[in-house]
């Protein structure tokens, strides 16, 4: 599906893919970060605030969509059109960011509209980046275009939620707005300027579906990969924040545990993670870090539940988490791409990407659920659990794999 590509252009490539995952995340902590804490700043209301969180829902269902974004994508004599769809998506999101600049701020409406939009902008990139970036890297080297894609995103989180709080707090929403909207635009350049050859001729009697995915046992596989890879660390995964501040801990220590911590520990496993890939490959990568995760969720669960380990190690504890998750990330993504079929790849791994999105809401509502009538430590029990028992589910699911691949 993919050709060997000199060092000179996968490099090209990574930092082309890497602007635009970085952009996409600058969209992202914005919305979900950046807005709603100028929201609350300028006295709306928090329930009105919450509202905000029905962008998730554009993230979590891309993948209705994704079929016929694909389809204009591979042309018939197998010429792409990814890069088209990225910059003019990547364009319209600079619109609307300044459409959003100039929206009063008191109109939550108007705001919300415009977060909607910029959703539903940045999912369609989305899907054409996703695709682009499995055609053009070679297999054995898409560790490292995991390290671009996932360590791009928490990398856009620094500038969607920190910079523009910062920016907004000296100089207003329509001057922070439109410092992202020039930010993004210069992230998204790279990708203007690398070409993208043919693919694979699309197949006039096989349109990319959804049909067509879940037809392919790899397809149902990987999507249970998915699901069972993340279980345990997304249970437990909005946890930090509310046991810290039930320690005691301070909301502006928390704040740079979450903003600075978080971002550097998840640029580093993400890091780690794509090395990993390198090494040993994805599918044995993706169970160490399943045992690793096992053992970091256990030493939590037993500091917590003791009540001995000091404030300290604690939050080491939950920083390590947060980069084991990151490596995770690279790690089961490096597996999924290997999982695409040559035809659709950004509809099967939007598929992937969807499911990973519904089982962190549903995984991360359970987890605050448990919490809250059984206790932190009892969430942390059972998110070791949920990782113990991936570990051997990963193991035989990679054994269908194998089966499959050799059927």
């Amino acid at each position: 599906m993919t050709a060997t590509v000199s060092p000179a252009r996968l490099t090209a490539v990574l930092a082309a893919s890497g602007g635009i995952y970085t952009a996409q995340s600058l969209i992202g902590g914005l919305t979900f970060m950046g807005v709603p804490t100028v929201l609350r700043a300028a006295d709306v209301a928090l329930d009105r605030i919450g509202l905000v969180s029905l962008t998730m829902l554009v993230w979590a269902l891309k993948f209705l969509w994704s079929p016929p974004v694909e389809r204009w994508r591979i042309r018939p004599d197998g010429r792409r059109r990814s890069r088209a769809i990225i910059l003019a998506g990547e364009g319209m999101a600079v619109i609307l960011l300044l459409a959003l600049a100039f929206f009063d701020i008191a109109r939550f409406e108007l705001v919300l509209a415009g977060l909607l939009a910029l959703a539903v902008v940045a999912a369609t990139v989305d899907i054409a980046c996703d695709a682009f970036l499995i055609e053009q890297v070679q297999p054995d080297r898409r560790g490292f275009a995991n390290i671009a894609q996932v360590g791009g995103g928490y990398l856009g989180m620094i500038f969607g939620s920190g910079l523009f709080v910062v920016v907004y707090s000296h100089a207003g929403w329509l001057v922070a707005l439109v410092a992202l909207a020039a930010l993004l635009l210069v992230l998204s350049l790279p990708m203007a300027f690398v070409p993208e050859p043919a693919g694979i001729p699309r197949d006039g009697n096989a349109m990319p579906a959804l049909k067509t995915a879940f037809a392919r046992p790899e397809i149902r596989i990987g999507l249970a990969i998915t699901i069972v890879f993340e279980m345990g660390g997304r249970f437990v995964q909005m946890l930090t924040g509310p046991f810290l501040v039930d320690a005691g801990v301070s909301l502006s220590v928390i704040g740079v545990l979450n903003g600075v911590g978080g971002i550097i520990a998840g640029i580093i496993g993400a890091v780690a993670g794509g090395f990993v890939v390198q090494a040993v490959g994805a599918a044995r990568a993706v169970l160490i870090v399943a045992a690793l995760q096992i053992c970091v969720l256990a030493s939590l669960c037993l500091a917590i539940s003791t009540g001995l380990a000091p404030l300290e190690a604690l939050i080491a504890l939950f920083i390590l988490e947060s980069a084991v998750m990151t490596a995770g990330f690279v790690v089961v993504y490096s597996r999924l791409m290997a999982l695409v079929g040559a035809y659709q790849p950004g509809v099967d791994f939007t598929l992937f990407q969807s499911a990973s999105a519904i089982g962190a809401a549903a995984f991360g509502a359970g987890g605050g659920l448990v919490a809250a009538h059984a206790g932190y430590a009892a969430g942390f029990g059972l998110a070791v659990v949920f990782a113990a028992i991936a570990l051997p589910l990963l193991s035989q699911m990679d054994i269908r794999l194998n089966k499959e691949n050799t059927a």
